[in-house]
């Protein structure tokens, strides 16, 4: 791959957004020029294929940027906006795009996490993160190792944020160097970019560790042993051991196959296992309901009164059984809907 170093940028930034980012995309894209010297890397949460090629029209129509959907070994060049494709996560290299086809992170592929922190290892102080509206805390981790690499944080401010609770983690876990409305954006990155960036950066081993298991899907024990302590918890994807990672009294947990969750995206997640499990088992006693009211029919049939009531009250005994789970299913969904409409709020 040859890369011409006059269209290298000399500054990155990298963009994470989930519910309400499209809007609050268009808005900053529009106040991003090409005389500004860097190049941009887009992760919103996508849940279907089409939409990536949407959002690089979508947003195309706001700046003067060039907006690609990311592809692997893609030189990085200023003056561009490279927009994660789904079910791939998008990462950096200091010349070069890699998309990575590692685990889900925070239940997403891509992941923000993953995005922040490989920009934090190849551009240090060079990078800069910044974080728009969305649900849970994806993008969360990926900022602080962006501190840590000695990178630029910029938060939306949650009090104009569509859905606040992504800018409100990452402010709830670290000092970020700006919380400012989507208007300021433009500008806080002009006052940035006109700068020298510092060159000498340390990288922890620990982010680069993570950042492997994206690119390369490098798993196994060996490779999450050393990052955390191993909890009490299971993967509720792969159902291996879960280990914790705790940084600024944040709780991680990863498992060797590589699937990360924060706290609440561990929650979340183990509330969908159970209820898809409490369905499984409402399905099969609802059949073994069926098969004993056939059993009882076929009894009586054939003058067997005796069996055919042991038959009836077997039954009977599992529809008290049946009516309970649905109570219990029909109650967690409720409070779903009841903290979703609360969040919209």
């Amino acid at each position: 791959m040859e890369v011409n170093a006059k269209n290298q940028p000399t500054y990155i930034v990298v963009v994470g957004a989930s519910a309400g980012g499209l809007t609050a995309l268009a808005e900053l894209v529009g106040q991003l020029t090409n005389e500004m010297d860097i190049a941009v890397f887009i992760v919103l949460h996508l849940s279907t294929t089409g939409i990536g090629d949407y959002l690089v029209q979508k947003l195309q129509s706001y700046t003067s940027l060039k907006c690609i959907k990311a592809t692997d070994s893609k030189p990085i060049e200023k003056g561009f906006i490279y927009i994660a494709p789904p079910n791939h996560h998008l990462l950096v290299k200091k010349q070069e795009v890699i998309l990575g086809h590692g685990p889900v992170e925070n239940r997403w592929r891509p992941s923000i996490d993953v995005l922040f922190r490989s920009a934090a290892i190849a551009f240090g102080p060079r990078a800069i993160g910044i974080l728009l509206t969305g649900l849970m805390d994806d993008g969360k981790a990926g900022m602080l190792a962006i501190k840590k690499c000695g990178g630029v944080c910029i938060v939306q401010d949650p009090n104009e944020a569509e859905y606040p609770d992504m800018p409100l983690a990452v402010l709830n876990t670290m000092d970020v160097n700006y919380c400012v409305s989507l208007a300021e954006m433009g500008l806080v990155i002009k006052d940035i970019i006109k700068q020298p960036p510092r060159e000498d950066f340390d990288t922890p081993e620990e982010i680069k560790a993570e950042s492997e298991i994206a690119e390369k899907v490098a798993i196994g024990v060996e490779r999450v042993k050393d990052l955390g302590d191993h909890s009490v918890y299971s993967c509720p994807d792969c159902g291996g051991g879960l280990w914790m990672i705790t940084e600024n009294n944040m709780h991680r947990y990863r498992c060797y196959i590589g699937h990360s969750y924060s706290e609440n995206d561990l929650l979340t997640r183990q509330s969908e296992n159970m209820e898809a499990t409490l369905w499984v088992a409402l399905r099969m006693m609802e059949e073994r309901k069926n098969l004993l009211s056939k059993m009882e029919q076929d009894a009586k049939g054939r003058g067997f009164m005796r069996v055919a009531l042991n038959h009836q009250q077997k039954g009977m005994d599992l529809e008290i059984h049946i009516n309970k789970l649905k109570e219990i299913l029909f109650s967690e969904n409720n409070r779903d809907r009841e903290s979703g409409a609360m969040e919209a709020h």
